[in-house]
């Protein structure tokens, strides 16, 4: 086997079980080793390989699910160039080809006859294994589909130009490594050091599943729709009451625009000065980053938001043109102000510079929209909506009857109020039909 001979994919993040099979294939035979060693490595492998399955979700033939993911999320120079625009171009290609052929060998290899030299054939059944059905600790489902299904394509493959051509349409239409394949991403700092993490669970919400706001959600669109095309586009602040459905705004942006090439990071607001790191390892990716702020505010004491300020504008580095900042708030200034500001302390020479000082932040979106609690009619409306979409049967007097007594005493006129009262009818129906 010829693994270190590989050239662009010679960096295999996760690549420990590749390296061990590798040397597995080249002795398994040998006598001169002893045959309690070899079969000790045959199965440490086999048994690296149902781990990984288990952390993945892998079915079919594991090895070859394997060796595709350690390809989909190897990123190096061809890789990224790849990444939703195709195949790319140069003399780059040769080299991977030159890596593909060595691919190939290991997608080629028959296992057969070292499962009968080492007597493991109960060892067979990971190359046509049947999910447990488990939840991924890595993937979502669809995520680990297209991986499985992108292996399928490469054991199939008749020579290394179809293999290539293969991983090449798959970087196109699904990016390369955690930034390529999933919508959204956390930040962590672990072990001394900044990881730009994948959410797995990101809720599948729809602008459409947002009842009312068309005008907000309109404004929204437009200045995404702008970004993701290459257009000039800004900053957005979402402000308005609590419960409006501003955070669900932007969780449906990002599922809208995730083929477009759109990737949310979450931050808060003590990992502000985190910003510019995390801003630094995606602004040369060929994707599109909203860095997203939920319910952002400041208090007097507070001071995280200079941070912010210097990211959005202000700093001698321009914010790169793949970058954009939403935030919600219940607060359209963001930072807490007090009377005394208004009408300028004794202590204070400049009074009215501290005024600028606050509402300079807020002045950096370009974009603010604001999302209004719904009066009376209209929560009546967003009531009888989600309840006809959650196949709720109930006479419509009694129910808005109902909803009103429940808005009373579960925090008012607002979607998300509306959206609790449903969800509670729909399990006191289930609960019924027990």
């Amino acid at each position: 086997m010829r693994e270190n001979q590989l050239i662009v994919y010679r960096n295999l993040e996760e690549g420990g079980l590749f390296f061990g099979m590798a040397r597995l294939m080249r002795v398994y035979g040998e006598e001169a080793l002893p045959l309690e060693e070899r079969v000790s490595l045959l199965y440490r492998c086999a048994g690296e390989l149902l781990e990984t399955t288990g952390q993945h979700g892998f079915y079919g033939n594991l090895w070859h699910c394997y060796l595709a993911n350690l390809l989909v999320n190897n990123e190096n120079i061809y890789s990224r160039a790849c990444e939703m625009r195709g195949e790319a171009g140069g003399s780059i290609n040769g080299a991977v080809l030159h890596d593909m052929a060595i691919f190939k060998e290991f997608f080629d290899y028959d296992f057969g006859p070292m499962m009968e030299c080492l007597k493991a054939s109960e060892l067979i059944a990971l190359f046509c294994y049947e999910s447990c059905e488990e939840g991924s600790r890595v993937y979502n489902t669809r995520i680990r589909g297209r991986v499985c299904e992108l292996a399928v394509k490469l054991g199939q493959a008749a020579d290394p130009i179809e293999m290539k051509a293969a991983l090449s349409d798959f970087y196109r239409e699904y990016g390369v490594g955690k930034l390529g394949l999933h919508k959204a991403f956390r930040i962590v700092r672990e072990d001394g050091g900044m990881e730009i993490l994948p959410i797995l669970n990101i809720a599948h919400v729809r602008l459409d599943d947002l009842v009312g706001y068309e005008l907000p959600k309109q404004k929204l669109i437009q200045n995404t729709e702008a970004f993701v095309s290459g257009g000039k586009a800004n900053n957005c602040l979402l402000f308005g009451d609590a419960g409006t459905g501003k955070s669900s705004c932007i969780k449906a942006i990002a599922n809208a625009y995730y083929d477009r090439g759109l990737r949310l990071i979450e931050v808060y607001k003590h990992q502000f000065r985190e910003l510019h790191e995390v801003i630094g390892r995606i602004k040369n990716r060929n994707y599109k980053f909203i860095i997203y702020m939920d319910d952002l505010s400041f208090e007097e004491f507070e001071t995280e938001y200079k941070y912010l300020k210097a990211v959005i504008e202000g700093g001698l580095e321009k914010k790169p043109d793949n970058v954009l900042i939403y935030a919600t708030s219940n607060r359209r200034h963001l930072i807490k102000e007090t009377f005394a500001d208004k009408e300028g302390r004794r202590d204070q020479l400049h009074a009215g510079d501290t005024v600028q000082e606050k509402l300079s932040l807020a002045s950096r979106f370009g974009v603010t929209i604001f999302f209004g609690a719904p009066d009376q009619k209209q929560f009546q409306e967003i009531v009888r909506t989600l309840a006809e979409r959650n196949g709720i049967l109930m006479p419509k007097e009694e129910l808005l009857l109902e909803a009103n007594r429940w808005e009373l005493s579960h925090g008012g006129l607002s979607g998300r109020t509306a959206q609790q009262f449903v969800d509670y009818l729909s399990g006191k129906e289930r609960d019924s039909k027990l």
